[in-house]
């Protein structure tokens, strides 16, 4: 069931007229790199690591039972409906075109709040780290650094896909260059020094632990669906999606582990902040290159490099940024070709889905999105007054609650469509569908809860539960950062769809156009 074939008649010439502007360029193995690079990123893993060795015990835990069943879920989704803008064609024709319009607005949202707040805290957290000595930058050079950051990406995302996919492979490469040499070096340091990670026992799994987590592990193994965004870009989707997905699922779970583990071996656990957790490993790792290591009188450990061991750590800066930024190109890519179709279909304003008869991507939306992320970093920014630990929270929790609430769309879909297309061909059937859909959608209706109440049913805003920067007394300021967001979200996401129907309607009158 295409797209073109549903109602309104208007969508559907629409929809042909901006589908004879994609460019096929996508074959199996792009789709096994953009996936990697999609779903491996290192803004979390610092932060996982606060919690000690039950970090680790619940990254595992979610990977078996909530990534599987998902990208299980996914794969049949992708390979059976393989139109441009998939997330959302799902979940539009699952359950209509208002559900479609809001539930994509959240797919779409979610990656300029990332690309402009989170993933520009990383960036600038593994330069602080690796080419500043570990201090702030001045705050135009934070605007400088965020402005180039951003819209470079935007650039990128402009181009075709022949170009765009390139820079996922590479940024995909430079995961398993980052991580791989970084698991080295771990094995090297605890050798040389001994490792000193967490005790057995403090690999336990707690409910307190559950509940800081899971949020921001199950934001890192979400995205299995995201090449389906460019589906009629793809050589064979039917084949190559779920090829793709089944070895991303094993990639992605070793790509985080391994750090993961290496840092928890490496890094005090009081030490593995959110932003610069993970840099900080990699520096104190580092010292096996030349360099000591100090511990002060109140345990903070410092890490003096030698010439050499900086250069080789200039490197590893370079890559940490650079991973960051391939992160938020290719959401980029994805979730604003799913906003152009929903656009060019009835569910948004016409004049954001056109697709460039040039470069086949939808660069109105790539520049709306340029436009979302400076607004998001300058406004996070002066909210924090630049307080990059603080900002880093703040756009982090509001990025993954982003991101959640949109599955709350799509994973059900797979279970509505089997049903409502009961002849469709399925050329991958996931197994107990039924099953896969309670599970992968409860993991995300808890944890959407979770980030907006931290600890909820606990300590609301207790100690172990609020985001690094924040104060117990500011709970209600931090749920507003949360709630006033999602709350304009879904406000503009109804006035895209209304827009949009006024649109095809006023069309298809006699007489209309």
């Amino acid at each position: 069931m295409a797209i073109s074939d549903a109602p309104p008649t208007t969508a559907g010439r629409d929809a042909a007229v901006e589908k004879s502007k994609l460019q096929q360029h996508f074959g199996r193995a792009d789709v096994f790199f953009f996936l990697v690079c999609t779903l491996v990123g290192i803004d979390g893993l610092g932060t996982l690591a606060t919690e000690g060795g039950q970090g680790f015990t619940w990254l595992v835990v979610c990977t078996l039972l909530f990534a599987v069943p998902s990208a299980m879920l996914l794969a049949e989704l992708g390979a059976a409906h393989t139109d441009e803008g998939g997330p959302y064609v799902w979940v539009r024709m699952a359950f209509g075109h208002l559900a479609g319009a809001v539930n994509n607005f959240f797919y779409w949202v979610t990656n300029p709040v990332w690309m402009g707040g989170t993933l520009v805290g990383t960036a600038l957290g593994g330069l602080i780290v690796f080419l500043h000595g570990g201090e702030e930058y001045s705050r135009p050079v934070t605007y400088a650094f965020a402005l180039v950051f951003i819209w470079a990406g935007v650039l990128f995302a402009v181009l075709s896909f022949r170009v765009g996919k390139w820079v996922a492979t590479v940024g995909a490469v430079a995961r398993f260059l980052l991580l791989g040499l970084f698991s080295v070096l771990v094995l090297l340091y605890g050798v040389e020094n001994g490792f000193h990670g967490p005790s057995v026992g403090d690999y336990a799994p707690t409910f307190a632990g559950f509940v800081a987590l899971v949020p921001l592990v199950l934001f890192s193994l979400v995205g299995f669906e995201l090449p389906s965004s460019a589906g009629e870009e793809m050589t064979d989707a039917a084949r190559d999606v779920p090829a793709g997905i089944a070895k991303s699922v094993v990639a992605t779970g070793l790509l985080y582990a391994v750090p993961v583990l290496g840092i928890l071996l490496v890094l005090p656990s009081d030490q593995a902040s959110g932003l610069a957790g993970f840099p900080e490993a990699v520096r104190q790792s580092l010292t096996v290159l030349g360099g000591e290591v100090t511990t002060a009188a109140d345990g903070t450990v410092t890490a003096t490099l030698t010439p050499f061991s900086t250069a080789v750590g200039w490197v590893l800066g370079a890559l940490v940024a650079l991973v960051a930024f391939t992160s938020g190109l290719t959401w980029i890519m994805g979730s604003d070709r799913t906003l152009a179709v929903s656009c060019y279909d009835g569910a948004g304003p016409r004049w954001l889905g056109r697709f460039s008869a040039r470069f086949g991507t939808p660069t109105r939306v790539n520049l709306l999105s340029g436009v979302i992320s400076t607004a998001v970093f300058v406004a996070v920014t002066e909210i924090t007054d630049g307080d990059i630990a603080k900002f880093f929270g703040v756009a982090l929790s509001l990025a993954i609650s982003t991101t959640l609430i949109s599955y709350l769309g799509i994973f059900p879909a797979a279970w509505r469509l089997r049903r409502k297309l009961p002849d469709h061909p399925l050329p991958y059937r996931a197994p107990a569908l039924g099953l896969l859909t309670v599970v992968s959608t409860a993991w995300i209706a808890f944890c959407t809860v979770q980030l907006l109440f931290p600890g909820l049913g606990i300590d609301w805003f207790g100690d172990d539960y609020r985001a690094d920067g924040w104060a117990a007394s500011e709970r209600w300021v931090y749920l507003l950062t949360e709630l006033v967001p999602l709350a304009l979200f879904v406000a503009v996401a109804v006035g895209f769809w209304a827009a949009g129907r006024r649109q095809v309607d006023r069309a298809d009158r006699p007489g209309g156009r």
